[in-house]
């Protein structure tokens, strides 16, 4: 752990409006707790700002003193770049005012704000941009890394929609990045995963959305999964770009509309979103109640906020998480196999293995068009470890690795940056493929002594 003078400390804490941390101090432990409880380490430095000029004083110190240099707004990245051993955490998370022009369809919000937060500010407008499905995400971890979720199939990704966005530079100056101004700067922050600079606040363009959509849950028991999966495959070929349908197998939860004989046996949920008007999707939902006999269905119009809250209380913080993760154009059947062997060996109540179904407006763009290179992804497969007792670490994470390298064969070698583990640095050049070169040239250019390397680092060419 470094050594800073008192007199460095106190000119950090005169020179911004937030809070610097310590190890000693009262809140310490608080401050460096973040959602996977797998992740504990011991920052020298937290620098809880609240504002831009806050992100500018803490970035300057890390570069003067040396200092590794992580980036908090949600504290939900799997990999826990949020935090770093023995440097400096910038941490956003109380940076959350939001703004929205109605007339303009546009919204510009703070790094540190959560899906929730973005959702509240531009619901009451009847307005919405795709973001992710956890609301306590926070925007800026997920928008860096491109961002996906139950608009995107009409809507692009989380970065097809950002506007601009307002960023410090690991050399403490302060710019804007859009496709006019450092238009460099502003394709390398879509899908580049905060390697670049740190971003403040963001601009969003908003579609009309809700406030009520068609949503909801289908399940079925696990001896139909094969057949529902099949089915699945053929419907997302043709379902409208309105209409998301994901499928998440694992133990059923004690769901109230589920019949208590369901709860802990292994099911194949489809999750299900109709991004228009509900009464248009009633008819496309149909056919998903007649893959086989459903143990239970929770379907109908509720507001979007709601359903996006939806599976917050499976992804609660405090519990040990560990994914991995695949991107596939195509789900074959020796894959579904594949699947169902690991879903009869579930480690925990709590894992799971889900498939997001992607295509629509997120492949209609180049895969040079962002940083996100992965515009033929149809599929994202997560696979979701997730357990409570660090005794059963080695159990739960080799079952992920084990079905991880088994699925390996019928996917396309990308990877969704968002959803890669601390231990897979070696997978970054293939999650940006064609872009991986012009990443680097831009990394040497806006980072080039690599002081934002706390993520899943592009090194400076």
């Amino acid at each position: 752990m470094p050594a800073f003078q008192a007199k460095q400390i106190k000119a950090l804490k005169n020179g911004i409006t937030g809070t610097v941390i310590q190890p000693g101090d009262a809140d310490y432990d608080g401050a460096r707790t973040i959602w996977n409880a797998m992740i504990d380490k011991r920052p020298a430095l937290i620098v809880q700002c609240l504002s831009t000029p806050d992100v500018v004083q803490a970035v300057n110190f890390a570069r003067t003193h040396t200092l590794s240099l992580a980036v908090r707004s949600g504290g939900h990245n799997i990999a826990g770049s949020a935090l770093c051993d023995g440097g400096l955490v910038v941490d956003l998370s109380q940076m959350k005012t939001a703004k929205v022009d109605k007339g303009a369809q546009r919204v510009t919000i703070e790094a540190g704000a959560t899906l929730g937060d973005l959702d509240a500010a531009t619901q009451p407008h009847g307005l919405a941009t795709p973001v992710g499905i956890n609301s306590t995400t926070g925007v800026a971890g997920l928008t860096v890394g491109g961002g996906f979720g139950w608009l995107s199939r009409k809507h692009g990704l989380t970065i097809d929609n950002l506007e601009s966005a307002e960023v410090v530079t690991v050399a403490g100056e302060v710019v804007r990045a859009s496709a006019t101004d450092n238009p460099d700067l502003f394709w390398a922050i879509r899908g580049g995963g905060g390697n670049f600079g740190i971003v403040t606040r963001f601009e969003f363009r908003l579609h009309p959305v809700g406030p009520d959509l068609l949503t909801g849950l289908i399940v079925y028991p696990i001896a139909e999964a094969k057949s529902v999966l099949q089915q699945y495959r053929a419907f997302a070929a043709k379902a409208p770009d309105e209409l998301s349908v994901w499928v998440v197998l694992r133990k059923a939860p004690p769901l109230p509309f589920l019949p208590e004989a369901v709860h802990g046996t292994e099911v194949v949920i489809l999750a299900l979103c109709y991004a228009g008007a509900p009464k248009d999707g009633e008819a496309l939902v149909e056919p998903l109640r007649h893959w086989g006999t459903p143990v239970g269905e929770s379907v109908g119009v509720q507001p979007y906020v709601n359903w996006q809250q939806a599976f917050d209380p499976l992804l609660t913080p405090g519990a040990r998480n560990y994914w991995k993760s695949h991107n596939f154009t195509t789900l074959e059947d020796g894959l579904f196999d594949t699947v169902l062997a690991s879903i009869s060996t579930l480690p925990s109540p709590q894992c799971e293995i889900f498939f997001a179904g992607l295509g629509g407006a997120t492949s209609k763009p180049s895969a040079e068009s962002t940083a996100y290179a992965a515009r033929d992804a149809q599929f994202v497969m997560n696979v979701h470890g997730r357990w409570d007792d660090a005794a059963d670490d080695k159990r739960c994470i080799d079952w992920a690795r084990a079905f991880f390298a088994a699925s390996a064969p019928f996917a396309t070698g990308g990877a969704y940056v968002n959803f890669m583990t601390s231990d897979e640095g070696d997978r970054v050049e293939a999650a940006y493929g064609p872009n991986y070169k012009r990443l680097a040239a831009l990394k040497r250019k806006y980072d080039p002594d690599n002081l934002l390397a706390t993520n899943q680092n592009i090194k400076p060419a």
